[in-house]
């Protein structure tokens, strides 16, 4: 039988991952959830929860023995990532782990985002490592903007600097869903670019405003200008320019896409920015 391993097990994605893979018709004994803090772990019974800590090298051999099939996904601080997906990588080919699959980020090896170094690095680490590998280069999670309707709303103003720029997001169960059922391809193919169906920052505030008769205004500032609105409600410059970086990137077209790899994985329509705001403003 084959044995499959997910990081980030304590995660929000990570669990969706392992739920899917026992809803696809994988027993519970042959998956392994791997966390830094397994105690925080809440899954399915029969899951065994092994301690992987990216900073800990001497963590990753033990968890990772036995497991033929690996997703790793993605760690979440920002300028540590390499040295610790590396460290992950590296357990790997010596636990003798058959494929390996990664969370990227969208268009990895051409993106400027200012997230992208980081997953550039990383896919190059693991594609000179020998290891049979998949890259799963997600694009921007559907949440980031449903769940700042309730703000938007009160405000009644979306500030932004992405011009006519489209976001391809989708949510994070479809993404997990997708790397789920890429896990358990026999041959899958080296790099999936999974982008939901894409929308606009006036589509957004249009919705909003259609779904609950609330007028919201998308407002299209310059860089400088939503850099300047951050700073002035409260938000460090570091912060604050970071933001403004990842809108002119949308604004660049570099989350824009094509929904065909994830609804391939899916076997269904991804979900969409209407669907999920109707949902969460039900």
């Amino acid at each position: 039988m084959t044995t499959y391993a997910v990081t980030g097990t304590t995660g929000h994605y990570g669990p969706i991952v392992v739920d899917q893979l026992i809803a696809r018709g994988v027993a519970a004994e042959d998956i392994v959830a791997l966390a830094r803090a397994p105690h925080r772990a809440e899954l399915p019974g029969g899951v065994a929860i092994r301690e992987a800590d990216y900073d800990r090298p001497e963590t990753l051999g033990p968890a990772l023995e036995g497991v033929d099939r690996l997703l790793l996904v993605s760690g979440s601080e920002v300028g540590q990532r390499v040295a610790q997906h590396t460290n992950v990588v590296d357990a790997a080919k010596r636990a003798g782990v058959q494929h390996l699959l990664y969370t990227s980020i969208l268009r990895a090896p051409t993106s400027t985002l200012p997230l992208a170094p980081e997953h550039q690095e990383t896919e190059s680490v693991i594609a000179s490592s020998g290891l049979s590998h998949t890259f799963l280069r997600n694009g921007w999670y559907m949440e980031n903007y449903v769940g700042a309707a309730g703000q938007h709303l009160e405000r009644g103003v979306i500030e932004h600097a992405a011009g006519d720029g489209r976001i391809a997001a989708a949510t994070r169960a479809d993404f997990a869903e997708a790397g789920a059922a890429a896990l358990l391809i026999d041959n899958p193919r080296e790099a999936y670019e999974l982008a939901g169906h894409g929308f606009t920052y006036a589509d957004l505030a249009s919705l909003l405003t259609s779904i609950t008769g609330t007028r919201v205004e998308a407002r299209a500032l310059s860089t400088e200008e939503l850099t300047a609105s951050l700073t002035g409600a409260g938000l460090d410059e570091g912060t604050a320019g970071f933001l403004a970086a990842l809108d002119a990137g949308i604004g660049a077209g570099e989350l824009d896409g094509d929904p065909a790899d994830l609804e391939t994985l899916l076997g269904r329509p991804a979900a969409t920015l209407e669907q999920e705001l109707r949902a969460v403003l039900a």
